[in-house]
């Protein structure tokens, strides 16, 4: 079962070697560039380093620029990976087009098979090129070849590995591709099925019950489990109660905007599982009572609220997809494949899954023991195979890639992020937080505010209110998107729009937005604790599990 994934595995204990180490390396480590922040590269220029801003914004991204130069080409780099992504679906059609004509020349040449029983067919470079331009998840990490290219023209290739190796964490990309892994095994999503199956019940097992069951239960337990293991289960319980029986573009793009949504949002009952709350949880002082006081009430009622109108809106057609569903959604699914049957695990096997899942949640901050725990899952697939499904590692291994690229071009946005933030008084911060979060990780938001000293109490509350609530607007808005996107992805003709994903996920952002600006908070802001001296680590800029 899992022969075929060894390179797979491989390239997964590669990744781990980028974890940042205290370990030093044969030459060792290089002297700081800015030994008080525990930064080694000398970009991006610490923000306190720049001084008091000017009176102006424009004024003060302009004298940033002349200090570092390299600031301008970093972020028109990042702002056309952003744009590259609205043009995916244009690779993919030119990559379909490309492998059509491949074959329609072998076809005519006979040089299909290549004339031996177990020869393969000729590849086409173009087409594989083509659809990994195509593919989202590759397209920062693409770019950060181009990054890469302008760090070491203002500032050398030394700069450039130190800033990588040593000042960028990548211990979320990691986090995410093995609870993604965990999290899809076979046993994990029947325990989840059945959870939410009781739900759907209420309802007869309809489409519309399972529908409105997965978007209400599995957000909220992204604050218990993750977000990322969440949005796995969500996704993949979507695919197979929803998505499977061809909703409209209108309603599949509507549905994806609500589980981003609501995924971004449903973290919140905690102060360990959302990445923007993580960010400053420590910072702040806020811990899981202060969360459900002040967000994760609020957080449940607009997951309610918009689930309730998006009911409302497609009720008409769930009523459809139950009349096209007679026979399959009896609760007895009749499997056309091996992997789509529905017999019970047993319960052993489930809770050792299950605590698989536990100790890499619990170990989020110790790859060396999370990755080991994975091989050891690993070995218990293959022990207990006729019980399980493949364990494909492809789809988290490109969504590791996708938040790794991101990562490295995040570190350098600050630059511009961290005035604005400033800036902005509370209301219209809350605002801004929700729009930039759409063009960056909401966690680098979080985290960029944590680091402006005497940050006003409401302003705390509206930066984490705006980056939670614009979580769902973009795949790049929050770390466990991709995660969704990689698995629902093959549901959409041409791979998944930027701008049908933004408009499903309109109104419940905006049905967010106005639960955390109105609805009052129950708890107060406790005062910021002393600031201790950040490490290489700390000082990284934000992942999900930082």
């Amino acid at each position: 079962m899992l022969h075929r994934s060894a390179l797979w595995l491989l390239l997964l204990v590669t990744l781990a070697c980028l974890a940042p180490s205290d370990v030093a390396a044969a030459g060792g480590k290089p002297d700081p560039a800015w030994p008080a922040y525990g930064q080694y590269a000398p970009f991006p220029v610490p923000v306190p380093e720049y001084g008091e801003p000017a009176d102006r914004l424009l004024e003060t991204l302009r004298d940033r620029v002349a200090r570092d130069p390299f600031n301008l080409a970093a972020t028109i780099i990042f702002l056309l990976a952003i744009l590259h992504t609205f043009a995916a679906g244009f690779f993919t059609k030119w990559a379909h087009d490309a492998e059509h004509a491949h074959r329609e020349r072998l076809g005519r040449t006979g040089a299909a098979s290549g004339g031996h029983p177990d020869a393969r067919a000729e590849v086409s470079f173009k087409a594989t090129a083509l659809h990994f331009l195509g593919e989202v998840e590759a397209i920062f990490g693409i770019w950060v070849i181009a990054l890469a290219g302008a760090a070491v023209w203002f500032h050398g290739w030394p700069a450039f590995t130190a800033y990588v190796q040593h000042d960028r964490n990548f211990i979320e990309p990691m986090f995410v591709v093995i609870i993604m892994a965990i999290a899809s095994s076979r046993p994990v999503l029947r325990f989840a099925e059945h959870m939410v199956q009781q739900a759907a019940r209420l309802g007869g097992l309809s489409p519309a019950a399972w529908w409105l069951s997965i978007l209400t239960i599995t957000p909220v337990l992204g604050s218990f489990i993750t977000e990322p293991a969440a949005i796995t289960i969500g996704a993949l319980l979507l695919a197979k109660k929803f998505y499977r029986l061809q909703p409209s573009a209108r309603f599949a793009y509507a549905t994806l905007g609500l589980l981003f949504v609501n995924i971004s949002i449903g973290g919140v009952l905690t102060h360990f599982a959302a990445p923007p709350v993580l960010m400053v949880a420590g910072p702040w002082g806020w811990d899981t009572p202060f969360m459900a006081a002040n967000f994760g009430w609020k957080a449940v009622l607009a997951i309610l609220l918009s689930n309730a109108l998006y009911f409302l809106l497609f009720c008409g057609e769930l009523a459809r997809l139950a009349d096209a569903s007679v026979g399959r959604e009896d609760g007895v699914v009749h499997p056309g494949k091996w992997e789509d049957r529905e017999d019970d695990v047993p319960f052993w096997v489930t809770a050792v899954h299950l605590f698989f899942l536990a100790w890499t949640v619990v170990n989020v901050h110790q790859p060396v023991l999370f990755v080991g725990g994975f091989l050891f899952f690993l070995a218990f697939v293959m022990a207990t195979e006729h019980h399980q499904n493949t364990i494909r590692l492809r789809g988290p291994l490109l969504v590791g890639f996708f938040l790794a690229g991101l990562i490295i071009h995040g570190g350098c946005q600050s630059w511009w992020i961290e005035p604005i933030i400033q800036t902005l008084a509370a209301d219209w911060l809350m605002l801004g937080a929700t729009v930039l979060t759409a063009f960056n990780d909401n966690a680098a938001i979080t985290y960029l505010a944590a680091q402006v000293d005497g940050i006003p109490a409401a302003s705390k509350l509206a930066v984490v209110a705006g980056a939670v609530a614009g979580g769902g607007l973009t795949v790049i808005a929050n770390a466990p998107n991709p995660a969704g996107q990689s698995i629902l992805g093959r549901f959409f003709k041409g791979g998944v729009s930027p701008l049908g994903l933004l408009l499903g996920a309109l109104v419940p952002t905006l049905i967010a937005y106005a639960a955390f600006a109105l609805l009052p908070e129950l708890k107060p802001v406790p005062p910021t604790p002393s600031k201790t001296p950040k490490t290489a680590v700390e000082s990284a800029v934000p992942s999900a599990t930082h």
